[in-house]
């Protein structure tokens, strides 16, 4: 499988998982907002998409994608660009529910296979492991991989008892501060530790599916009835009305959102809308 079709691949089940959305114009939809909203990327409209999941999802297409675009679909699954992914993403073995880790460092890779053949590290339960930039920036070399691969799963096995097993390994088992309540920051929730002191935040009890799927659209001028109808929710307070991607309470006027129509997504988005008054 080539790694366009792979990235691809990878886009549409996440989004799948995010949206719970099952047909292809219904995730080239989230996707198409998610992109907006999230990733403030415009270039990908919802059929190009379609478009997409036609060529690479369906079938076997060879079609170019600009670079641009790559680097993006792979910044929504979690890399840093289609290099990263290129380089270090390795398929779940559904099989085994083991996720076969490739470290690799910057040497020539038969020097490499001379000194120790290749390194594969199984992790249980985890679907995506990156080498920590540390490692390669103090050039640990291979007893360093060793020393860090030892400490990565001791702490896994002696703290799975006391946490939950989605979440991320942490070094050294030293624990990080829990962050069980979230505040709004402008756009979206964000998690934060419950005892914040900071003033300027109201702080509130951690909802997860807010955090990951509440969001003020801050470009109106990207919604058509097409795009937003059914999908939006929006408020009206002194004229001003704010776009939001699901239901629930507008955080800073604690009015309740109602659903988007036609008239309202006409009047107030399109391309005539300023999108710097629209902020």
């Amino acid at each position: 499988m080539s790694k366009k079709k792979l990235l691809i691949n990878e886009v549409f089940e996440q989004a799948r998982k995010e949206s719970e959305k099952t047909t292809k114009s219904g995730l080239a939809s989230y996707l198409h907002l998610c992109f907006i909203d999230n990733l403030k990327f415009y270039e990908i409209s919802e059929k190009t998409f379609i478009r997409y999941y036609e060529d690479f999802v369906e079938g076997n297409s060879s079609r170019n994608i600009e670079p641009e675009r790559l680097n993006k679909m792979s910044q929504y699954i979690g890399y840093k660009d289609f290099t990263d992914f290129s380089r270090t993403f390795i398929r779940n073995d559904e099989k085994k529910n083991l996720t076969t880790v490739k470290i690799s460092v910057d040497q020539d890779e038969e020097i490499i296979s001379e000194r120790l053949s290749k390194i594969n590290i199984n992790i249980i339960n985890e679907q995506h492991f990156k080498m920590p930039e540390f490692v390669k920036q103090n050039s640990l070399g291979m007893v360093g991989i060793f020393i860090l691969g030892s400490f990565l799963i001791g702490n896994y096995y002696c703290s799975s008892g006391n946490r939950n097993r989605n979440e991320p390994l942490s070094f050294f088992s030293i624990a990080g501060i829990e962050k069980n309540c979230m505040y709004w920051d402008k756009n979206e929730y964000k998690p934060t530790d419950c005892k914040d002191g900071n003033p300027s935040l109201i702080v509130v009890p951690k909802d997860t599916i807010q955090i990951k799927y509440f969001k003020r659209i801050t470009r109106k001028d990207t919604l058509t009835v097409e795009n937003a109808l059914g999908k939006t929710w929006y408020s009206k307070v002194n004229g001003k009305v704010e776009f939001f991607t699901m239901d629930g309470i507008d955080p800073e006027n604690k009015k309740e959102l109602k659903k988007s129509t036609a008239y309202i997504i006409k009047k107030y988005c399109g391309r005539n809308t300023d999108p710097i008054m629209s902020e």
